[in-house]
Protein backbone atom coordinates (compact mmCIF):
# COMPACT_ATOMS: atom_id res chain seq x y z
CA UNK A 1 0.00 0.00 0.00
CA UNK A 2 3.07 2.42 0.89
CA UNK A 3 4.58 1.15 -2.72
CA UNK A 4 1.25 2.60 -4.11
CA UNK A 5 0.69 5.77 -1.95
CA UNK A 6 4.49 6.98 -3.11
CA UNK A 7 3.78 6.04 -6.58
CA UNK A 8 0.32 8.64 -6.67
CA UNK A 9 2.58 11.17 -4.82
CA UNK A 10 4.87 11.66 -7.26
CA UNK A 11 2.70 11.01 -10.74
CA UNK A 12 0.60 13.90 -8.55
CA UNK A 13 4.09 16.08 -8.12
CA UNK A 14 4.84 15.20 -12.05
CA UNK A 15 1.43 16.63 -12.88
CA UNK A 16 1.32 19.73 -10.82
CA UNK A 17 5.04 20.50 -11.96
CA UNK A 18 3.88 20.30 -15.71
CA UNK A 19 1.10 22.76 -15.40
CA UNK A 20 2.34 26.61 -16.24
CA UNK A 21 1.70 28.70 -13.91
CA UNK A 22 -1.02 31.44 -14.27
CA UNK A 23 -1.22 33.08 -11.12
CA UNK A 24 0.54 34.29 -7.90
CA UNK A 25 1.31 31.44 -5.58
CA UNK A 26 3.06 32.46 -2.11
CA UNK A 27 5.00 29.77 0.30
CA UNK A 28 7.21 29.70 3.11
CA UNK A 29 10.71 28.01 2.44
CA UNK A 30 11.43 25.58 5.60
CA UNK A 31 14.54 24.59 4.22
CA UNK A 32 16.42 22.78 1.07
CA UNK A 33 15.43 22.23 -1.54
CA UNK A 34 13.54 25.68 -1.34
CA UNK A 35 10.67 24.72 -3.45
CA UNK A 36 8.96 21.70 -2.85
CA UNK A 37 6.05 21.42 -5.11
CA UNK A 38 7.47 21.03 -8.26
CA UNK A 39 11.21 20.48 -10.04
CA UNK A 40 13.30 23.11 -10.19
CA UNK A 41 17.08 23.38 -12.01
CA UNK A 42 19.67 25.45 -12.92
CA UNK A 43 18.88 28.36 -10.76
CA UNK A 44 20.04 31.90 -11.67
CA UNK A 45 19.28 34.87 -9.53
CA UNK A 46 18.88 38.71 -9.23
CA UNK A 47 18.83 41.41 -6.71
CA UNK A 48 16.65 44.48 -7.96
CA UNK A 49 14.84 47.16 -5.60
CA UNK A 50 15.11 45.18 -2.54
CA UNK A 51 13.75 42.00 -3.72
CA UNK A 52 15.79 38.59 -4.28
CA UNK A 53 14.83 36.96 -7.95
CA UNK A 54 15.07 33.65 -8.62
CA UNK A 55 15.23 32.21 -11.79
CA UNK A 56 14.96 28.31 -12.81
CA UNK A 57 14.24 25.70 -14.88
CA UNK A 58 11.49 23.48 -14.77
CA UNK A 59 11.76 19.69 -14.84
CA UNK A 60 8.73 17.65 -16.22
CA UNK A 61 10.07 14.59 -17.16
CA UNK A 62 8.15 12.00 -16.81
CA UNK A 63 8.22 9.53 -13.56
CA UNK A 64 10.60 6.74 -13.78
CA UNK A 65 12.28 8.33 -16.87
CA UNK A 66 15.45 9.14 -16.84
CA UNK A 67 15.96 12.21 -19.55
CA UNK A 68 16.02 16.34 -19.42
CA UNK A 69 12.28 17.42 -20.61
CA UNK A 70 12.34 21.06 -20.09
CA UNK A 71 9.82 23.61 -21.66
CA UNK A 72 10.05 26.83 -19.81
CA UNK A 73 11.37 28.73 -17.16
CA UNK A 74 9.92 29.89 -13.69
CA UNK A 75 10.38 33.06 -11.55
CA UNK A 76 10.19 33.78 -7.77
CA UNK A 77 10.92 36.33 -5.74
CA UNK A 78 11.14 37.14 -1.70
CA UNK A 79 12.31 39.87 0.19
CA UNK A 80 13.18 37.89 3.37
CA UNK A 81 14.39 34.92 1.85
CA UNK A 82 11.63 33.08 3.62
CA UNK A 83 8.18 34.08 2.12
CA UNK A 84 8.34 33.77 -2.03
CA UNK A 85 6.27 34.13 -3.91
CA UNK A 86 6.23 32.27 -7.81
CA UNK A 87 4.97 34.22 -10.19
CA UNK A 88 3.37 33.35 -13.54
CA UNK A 89 4.98 31.68 -16.14
CA UNK A 90 7.21 34.48 -17.55
CA UNK A 91 9.01 32.62 -20.61
CA UNK A 92 8.45 29.34 -22.78
CA UNK A 93 10.56 27.68 -25.54
CA UNK A 94 7.55 28.11 -28.05
CA UNK A 95 8.51 32.29 -27.28
CA UNK A 96 11.32 31.66 -29.53
CA UNK A 97 9.82 30.77 -33.06
CA UNK A 98 13.32 29.95 -34.23
CA UNK A 99 14.08 27.41 -31.30
CA UNK A 100 12.59 23.65 -31.41
CA UNK A 101 12.87 22.50 -27.85
CA UNK A 102 15.06 22.37 -24.28
CA UNK A 103 14.66 25.22 -21.74
CA UNK A 104 18.04 24.70 -20.26
CA UNK A 105 19.82 27.09 -18.06
CA UNK A 106 19.71 31.00 -18.05
CA UNK A 107 20.60 34.17 -16.16
CA UNK A 108 18.29 37.64 -16.09
CA UNK A 109 20.10 41.00 -15.99
CA UNK A 110 18.89 44.35 -15.80
CA UNK A 111 19.83 47.43 -17.97
CA UNK A 112 18.74 50.58 -18.14
CA UNK A 113 15.06 49.78 -16.62
CA UNK A 114 14.98 46.58 -19.15
CA UNK A 115 15.26 43.08 -18.22
CA UNK A 116 17.22 40.70 -20.04
CA UNK A 117 16.74 37.10 -19.87
CA UNK A 118 19.99 34.59 -21.65
CA UNK A 119 18.52 31.16 -22.45
CA UNK A 120 20.24 27.94 -23.55
CA UNK A 121 17.91 26.42 -26.06
CA UNK A 122 17.52 23.42 -28.89
CA UNK A 123 18.00 25.60 -32.00
CA UNK A 124 15.11 24.56 -34.83
CA UNK A 125 17.01 24.97 -38.07
CA UNK A 126 20.93 24.97 -36.83
CA UNK A 127 22.06 21.93 -35.53
CA UNK A 128 22.92 21.99 -31.80
CA UNK A 129 22.55 24.03 -28.73
CA UNK A 130 21.66 28.05 -29.14
CA UNK A 131 21.80 31.21 -26.52
CA UNK A 132 18.87 33.48 -26.89
CA UNK A 133 17.66 36.41 -25.16
CA UNK A 134 14.49 37.65 -24.47
CA UNK A 135 13.09 41.22 -22.66
CA UNK A 136 10.73 42.77 -20.73
CA UNK A 137 10.03 46.04 -18.50
CA UNK A 138 9.25 44.11 -15.36
CA UNK A 139 11.36 41.47 -13.89
CA UNK A 140 8.84 38.88 -13.04
CA UNK A 141 8.03 39.69 -17.30
CA UNK A 142 5.93 38.09 -19.27
CA UNK A 143 9.57 37.98 -21.82
CA UNK A 144 9.79 38.52 -25.56
CA UNK A 145 12.24 37.28 -27.58
CA UNK A 146 14.79 40.35 -27.79
CA UNK A 147 15.83 39.91 -31.55
CA UNK A 148 13.72 36.94 -33.31
CA UNK A 149 17.34 34.96 -33.68
CA UNK A 150 19.73 33.35 -31.72
CA UNK A 151 22.80 35.13 -30.43
CA UNK A 152 25.34 32.39 -30.27
CA UNK A 153 24.51 29.19 -32.62
CA UNK A 154 26.45 25.95 -32.82
CA UNK A 155 28.26 26.86 -36.02
CA UNK A 156 30.22 29.63 -34.73
CA UNK A 157 31.97 27.16 -31.89
CA UNK A 158 32.89 24.11 -34.08
CA UNK A 159 36.57 25.46 -34.77
CA UNK A 160 36.92 24.91 -30.93
CA UNK A 161 34.83 21.89 -30.27
CA UNK A 162 32.82 19.46 -32.58
CA UNK A 163 30.05 18.33 -29.89
CA UNK A 164 26.41 20.05 -31.05
CA UNK A 165 26.01 21.17 -27.30
CA UNK A 166 28.60 23.55 -26.03
CA UNK A 167 26.61 26.39 -26.42
CA UNK A 168 24.71 26.61 -23.18
CA UNK A 169 24.77 27.98 -20.06
CA UNK A 170 25.10 31.49 -20.70
CA UNK A 171 26.10 33.67 -17.77
CA UNK A 172 26.03 37.84 -18.30
CA UNK A 173 28.47 40.51 -16.41
CA UNK A 174 27.68 45.19 -16.82
CA UNK A 175 31.41 45.82 -15.55
CA UNK A 176 32.42 48.99 -14.07
CA UNK A 177 32.89 50.73 -17.20
CA UNK A 178 29.96 49.46 -18.58
CA UNK A 179 31.10 47.20 -21.05
CA UNK A 180 29.24 44.43 -20.89
CA UNK A 181 29.80 40.39 -21.60
CA UNK A 182 28.34 37.14 -22.27
CA UNK A 183 30.09 33.99 -20.90
CA UNK A 184 28.94 30.68 -22.00
CA UNK A 185 29.92 27.22 -22.86
CA UNK A 186 30.41 23.21 -22.34
CA UNK A 187 33.91 21.89 -22.47
CA UNK A 188 35.22 24.67 -23.29
CA UNK A 189 34.11 28.88 -21.67
CA UNK A 190 33.80 31.28 -23.85
CA UNK A 191 33.10 35.45 -23.86
CA UNK A 192 32.25 37.79 -25.98
CA UNK A 193 31.10 41.69 -25.76
CA UNK A 194 28.00 42.55 -25.86
CA UNK A 195 26.97 46.27 -27.12
CA UNK A 196 24.61 48.53 -24.74
CA UNK A 197 21.27 47.22 -26.35
CA UNK A 198 21.95 43.75 -25.06
CA UNK A 199 21.11 42.06 -27.80
CA UNK A 200 24.23 42.38 -30.39
CA UNK A 201 27.47 41.70 -30.19
CA UNK A 202 31.07 43.46 -30.37
CA UNK A 203 33.96 41.36 -32.08
CA UNK A 204 35.28 37.94 -32.00
CA UNK A 205 34.39 35.09 -29.73
CA UNK A 206 37.09 34.89 -27.14
CA UNK A 207 37.90 31.64 -24.94
CA UNK A 208 38.82 31.42 -21.00
CA UNK A 209 42.30 29.18 -20.32
CA UNK A 210 43.38 28.05 -17.09
CA UNK A 211 39.99 26.41 -15.70
CA UNK A 212 41.35 23.19 -14.80
CA UNK A 213 38.55 20.17 -15.76
CA UNK A 214 35.88 22.73 -17.33
CA UNK A 215 32.79 21.02 -18.08
CA UNK A 216 30.04 23.68 -17.66
CA UNK A 217 28.26 26.01 -15.98
CA UNK A 218 30.17 29.43 -15.57
CA UNK A 219 28.47 32.25 -12.87
CA UNK A 220 30.55 35.59 -12.73
CA UNK A 221 30.35 37.69 -10.11
CA UNK A 222 32.51 40.73 -7.75
CA UNK A 223 33.34 40.94 -4.26
CA UNK A 224 35.50 44.01 -3.82
CA UNK A 225 38.01 44.05 -6.32
CA UNK A 226 38.08 40.57 -7.16
CA UNK A 227 36.21 38.74 -9.96
CA UNK A 228 35.00 35.35 -9.40
CA UNK A 229 34.25 32.53 -12.33
CA UNK A 230 32.82 29.54 -10.79
CA UNK A 231 32.00 26.40 -13.03
CA UNK A 232 30.79 22.76 -12.95
CA UNK A 233 34.12 20.36 -12.88
CA UNK A 234 34.28 16.81 -14.28
CA UNK A 235 31.40 14.65 -14.30
CA UNK A 236 29.62 14.04 -12.19
CA UNK A 237 29.97 17.99 -11.51
CA UNK A 238 31.23 19.87 -8.42
CA UNK A 239 31.36 23.30 -8.73
CA UNK A 240 35.09 25.06 -8.27
CA UNK A 241 36.21 28.49 -8.85
CA UNK A 242 39.13 30.80 -10.54
CA UNK A 243 39.64 34.53 -9.50
CA UNK A 244 40.95 37.50 -11.50
CA UNK A 245 41.58 41.66 -10.95
CA UNK A 246 40.28 41.72 -14.33
CA UNK A 247 36.69 40.41 -16.36
CA UNK A 248 39.01 39.13 -19.45
CA UNK A 249 41.08 37.62 -17.03
CA UNK A 250 44.02 36.07 -16.17
CA UNK A 251 42.17 33.68 -14.20
CA UNK A 252 44.22 31.75 -11.62
CA UNK A 253 42.23 28.53 -10.26
CA UNK A 254 41.56 28.28 -6.68
CA UNK A 255 39.92 24.83 -6.12
CA UNK A 256 36.67 23.54 -4.76
CA UNK A 257 33.94 25.96 -3.70
CA UNK A 258 30.76 22.79 -3.56
CA UNK A 259 31.04 19.24 -3.08
CA UNK A 260 28.86 17.25 -5.69
CA UNK A 261 25.19 17.62 -5.48
CA UNK A 262 23.45 15.02 -3.54
CA UNK A 263 21.15 12.45 -6.02
CA UNK A 264 22.16 14.67 -9.11
CA UNK A 265 24.82 14.08 -11.92
CA UNK A 266 24.56 17.53 -12.63
CA UNK A 267 25.35 21.05 -10.44
CA UNK A 268 24.67 24.60 -11.40
CA UNK A 269 25.41 27.78 -9.25
CA UNK A 270 24.30 30.92 -8.66
CA UNK A 271 26.26 33.68 -6.28
CA UNK A 272 24.58 36.58 -5.34
CA UNK A 273 24.48 39.43 -2.43
CA UNK A 274 21.51 40.46 -0.85
CA UNK A 275 20.77 42.72 2.09
CA UNK A 276 24.31 42.38 3.07
CA UNK A 277 24.76 38.54 2.50
CA UNK A 278 26.17 36.48 0.05
CA UNK A 279 24.00 33.27 -1.18
CA UNK A 280 24.94 30.21 -3.09
CA UNK A 281 21.99 28.87 -5.15
CA UNK A 282 22.16 25.19 -6.84
CA UNK A 283 20.38 22.18 -7.56
CA UNK A 284 20.25 18.36 -6.30
CA UNK A 285 17.99 15.78 -6.88
CA UNK A 286 17.10 15.70 -3.13
CA UNK A 287 12.92 16.09 -3.63
CA UNK A 288 11.25 13.93 -0.71
CA UNK A 289 9.52 12.12 -3.93
CA UNK A 290 11.12 11.48 -6.98
CA UNK A 291 14.18 13.53 -6.99
CA UNK A 292 16.81 12.19 -9.37
CA UNK A 293 19.44 13.87 -12.17
CA UNK A 294 16.50 14.28 -14.35
CA UNK A 295 13.75 15.64 -11.36
CA UNK A 296 15.95 18.25 -10.11
CA UNK A 297 14.98 20.90 -7.05
CA UNK A 298 16.75 24.32 -6.19
CA UNK A 299 18.53 24.62 -2.96
CA UNK A 300 20.17 28.15 -0.96
CA UNK A 301 22.95 28.00 1.38
CA UNK A 302 25.31 30.76 2.71
CA UNK A 303 28.55 31.79 1.51
CA UNK A 304 31.48 33.33 3.13
CA UNK A 305 34.61 34.70 2.00
CA UNK A 306 38.38 34.51 3.80
CA UNK A 307 40.02 37.59 4.19
CA UNK A 308 42.55 36.99 1.76
CA UNK A 309 39.10 37.21 -0.97
CA UNK A 310 38.87 33.34 -1.46
CA UNK A 311 35.71 31.79 -0.84
CA UNK A 312 35.00 29.21 2.01
CA UNK A 313 33.89 25.84 0.77
CA UNK A 314 30.12 26.00 0.42
CA UNK A 315 28.31 23.67 3.32
CA UNK A 316 24.85 22.00 1.69
CA UNK A 317 22.74 21.49 4.48
CA UNK A 318 18.73 20.21 4.90
CA UNK A 319 18.05 23.42 7.11
CA UNK A 320 18.94 25.89 4.26
CA UNK A 321 18.33 29.47 5.35
CA UNK A 322 15.77 28.24 7.78
CA UNK A 323 18.03 27.98 10.73
CA UNK A 324 20.27 31.68 9.63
Amino acid sequence: MKKYALLFISLTIGIISAQERTKDTTFISTGNPVIRYKYTADPAAMVYNGKFYLYTGHDVCPPRQERYVMNDWCVFSTEDMKTWTEHPTPLRVKDFTWAKGDAWASQVIERNGKFYWYVAVEHGSIHGKAIGVAVSDNPIGPFKDARGSAIITNNLTTRYTKISWDDIDPTVWIDNDGQAYLFWGNTQCYYIKLKENMVDTIGPIMTVENLPSYTEAPWIHKNKNWYYLSYASEFPEKIVYAMSRKITGPWEYKGILNELAGNSNTNHQAIVKFNGKWYFIYHNGGADVGGSSFHRSVCIDRLYYKPNGEMKRVIMTTEGLSGK
